[in-house]
């Protein structure tokens, strides 16, 4: 049986990035336990400090296919290339021009999220293309 797994991004906003990425992959952040109207007000409740309330955050696949991805706040700025990051397979069975142009569109609307441009890779005899990206907070990703 496979092991059930999140993806953590250490950052500096956690809500603002789970905010990003929550578009970015067509994902929700879960809405507070039981009765509560806000996380808030739940952390209030559970006697979370107010300076760590916005210590953490997630996004989770509404459907219940995908990884649920927290963010967790941390003192230190990021510093290096990621050694792991996201590819979002978009262009499914598409490729060449037509794959490319799924991609470029998919780019574009991140880039309206916040997200920045790094570079393109266009496809080749053994490799569909892909375009490197960075979320806002300078995480690396594809979109493949």
């Amino acid at each position: 049986m496979a092991v059930a797994f999140q993806v953590a991004f250490d950052c500096a906003d956690p809500a603002a990035l789970a905010r990003f990425w929550a578009e970015a992959l067509h994902y929700e952040v879960p809405a507070p336990p039981g009765d509560f109207a806000t996380w808030q007000e739940f952390l209030a409740a559970n006697g979370v400090p107010e300076d760590q309330m916005d210590s953490a955050s997630a996004v989770e696949d509404p459907d219940g296919a995908g990884p649920r991805v927290f963010f967790q706040r941390v003192p230190e700025p990021k510093v290096a290339k990621n050694r792991v990051h996201l590819d979002l397979r978009v262009a499914g069975d598409a490729e060449g021009d037509e794959g490319m142009a799924i991609l470029e569109a998919e780019a574009q609307r991140l880039v309206e999220l916040g997200a920045r441009r790094l570079e393109r890779f266009d496809p080749d005899r053994m490799e569909s293309g892909w375009i490197v990206m960075a979320d806002p907070e300078g995480n690396e990703f594809c979109v493949s």
